[in-house]
């Protein structure tokens, strides 16, 4: 918003400038030629058709700088960007301008120094149309402009001109700028206004504008300058001093030349005073010879100038020389800076090289200690290993101890029911025996009988006697039969049972023996024995020696002696 304020500020001059009949408004053709020139500076594309479709509804001739302003911020502010010469861009402003306000016969500043004032007005300027300058901004610039050419600023004579102002609303335009600055600084004016001036035919009071030169004082019909009606010289001779209030005039003072006085009436006594004071000052210039003081502080600034170029040119020499020992010094140090950083190369390179060894050294114990680890690991693993596997082998010997005993616990039940079963055998034989030898009495007491009928009937009484008696004996020995015969089935169902037991004893002996021949590799480590010829039995491979066995069969035949003894 900043930029299109600024930009807003050179193109309305430029419009202005257009509107020569000062009827605020311009034709089309000049703003085609406006717009094609600020497209142009502002580097905006240019449409030379957008001019005439924008107003093509609006066909009564010229255009206002209001009808203007929508198709100036649509066409080219909405656009523009700040990559343009803002330089050009005044200039071509100026330069529409310049012309029509600014007479270039009567202008003795140079145009770029009257393109500078108005561009330093536009800066200063309010935002508001038409554009102004108010009297603090007036002020603002003329006192630092004051202080850039050297001079004191004198607050008494911009308070003077804030009074001429007040009747103009205390502002100006840009030209009005402009001509204030020449007139001040280029024409050595040094104090203007009106005052009353006394004729010297007529005797007669008249008001002029006065102007106060160094080495003059001009005096005109108005402030515009249009007629001179005279000139006042001064020089070194000439005097001015007040006088007393007369013929009805006040603040009089009288101008002494080397041909003329004037007598002189200021409107109070504080104008009086100054106009005193300002002409006594250019008198007592002229007198010691010294020019206008601002053309005085010019030359002071100019001989300050050239007493600062020779101090410079000296700081320079000196600077040259302590420039050339300063780069033999830093040649010197360069020198040594190179040594130092070679020194500290090696340094480098030997710290390096320490770094490297020791880096190298340190990979080297890592890899020892990361390979010593692994064989410990390794190791711990065998040994674990091992370790179960022993653990293992003494489980299984501790199973083989345990299939031992319980083959050995199975081998006595089977000897025990080998014994069960040659008692059950003999108890049984005997009784066989004895039935035979009851059957075969029973049989001879039968014959006798027989015998006995047969001898005599007379007989046959004694003989029944003897049968119911022998009949009685046979029933007792046939309830004894029956007895035996009971005990000899108990003796039956002893030995199947006793059976039953031996073939069961028979079956763990098979099992356990299947198990012992499938753990024959450990048996063998357990229960070393020779590799002669070994027993074969029924069930298999003995688990004894012929030495036991031959002890074994000992104690069998007593055991079987001993009921036959008994018997």
């Amino acid at each position: 918003m900043a930029l299109r304020d600024e930009l807003l500020k050179s193109i309305w001059h430029a419009f202005t400038a257009l509107d020569v009949d000062k009827s605020g408004k311009v034709s089309k053709s000049q703003l085609k030629v406006l717009s094609h020139n600020l497209c142009t500076v502002m580097k905006i594309p240019h449409d030379p058709v957008a001019l005439e479709e924008h107003f093509k509804d609006d066909d009564e001739g010229p255009v206002s700088n209001q009808g203007y302003m929508p198709y100036l911020n649509k066409f080219i502010l909405d656009k523009v960007t700040d990559n343009f010469d803002r330089q050009d861009f005044n200039k071509m402003c100026w330069t529409l301008c310049s012309r029509k306000n600014l007479e270039q016969s009567q202008l003795l500043i140079s145009n770029d120094d009257a393109f500078k004032i108005w561009c330093i007005f536009n800066f200063l300027s309010e935002d508001r149309y038409p554009l102004i300058i108010v009297t603090e901004e007036i002020e603002y610039f003329l006192r630092k402009l004051t202080e850039a050419m050297g001079g004191s600023w004198v607050e008494e004579r911009f308070e003077d001109y804030k009074l001429q102002l007040d009747s103009r609303q205390q502002c100006l335009n840009a030209w009005e700028l402009i001509s204030l600055v020449y007139q001040e600084l280029i024409l050595d004016v040094l104090k203007q206004g009106y005052m009353m001036k006394k004729g010297h035919k007529r005797k007669n009071w008249t008001e002029r504008w006065f102007m106060l030169k160094p080495n003059s004082i001009a005096y005109y019909v108005g402030e515009d300058l249009a007629e001179n009606k005279g000139n006042i010289l001064l020089d070194g001779n000439c005097s001015v001093e007040p006088l007393q209030d007369k013929e009805g005039k006040k603040c009089l003072f009288l101008i002494k030349s080397s041909q003329k006085s004037f007598e002189i009436s200021a409107s109070d006594k504080k104008k009086k005073q100054e106009w005193i004071q300002a002409i006594q000052t250019c008198v007592t210039l002229l007198r010691q010879g010294r020019p206008a003081p601002h053309r005085e502080a010019r030359q002071k600034r100019r001989e300050l100038r050239m007493k600062q170029q020779a101090e410079q040119e000296e700081l320079e020499l000196r600077m040259r020389e302590l420039q050339t020992a300063n780069e033999a010094k830093q040649q010197e140090l360069e020198n040594m800076r190179k040594a130092l950083e070679e020194s500290a190369a090696n340094a480098a390179e030997e710290e390096r090289r320490r770094l490297q060894t020791q880096t190298e050294l340190q990979d080297r114990y890592r890899m020892d200690l990361e390979r010593e680890k692994m064989v410990r690991q390794q190791m711990e693993e065998q040994v674990a290993q091992k370790s179960t596997e022993l653990e293992q082998y003494l489980q299984r010997v501790r199973e083989l101890e345990v299939m031992y005993r319980q083959l050995e616990d199975a081998l006595e039940d089977e000897r025990r029911a080998r014994q069960d079963e040659e008692a059950v055998r003999r108890l049984q034989a005997r009784l066989l025996e004895e039935e035979a030898t009851k059957r075969a009495e029973l049989e001879q007491i039968h014959l006798r009988q027989q015998r006995a009928i047969s001898e005599t009937e007379a007989e046959k009484q004694e003989l029944e006697k003897e049968r119911l008696a022998k009949e009685s004996a046979l029933q007792a020995a046939m309830k004894q039969l029956e007895h035996l015969e009971q005990e000899r089935q108990g003796a039956l169902e002893q030995y199947q049972t006793v059976m039953r037991k031996l073939e069961d004893a028979t079956n763990n002996t098979k099992t356990w023996k299947h198990k012992v021949a499938e753990h024959e590799g450990l048996l063998r480590l357990i229960q070393p024995g020779s590799k002669g010829q070994r027993l074969i039995t029924n069930w298999g491979p003995a688990a004894f020696s012929e030495a036991e066995l031959s002890l074994r069969e000992k104690k069998w035949q007593e055991m079987k002696n001993q009921p036959t003894q008994a018997q």
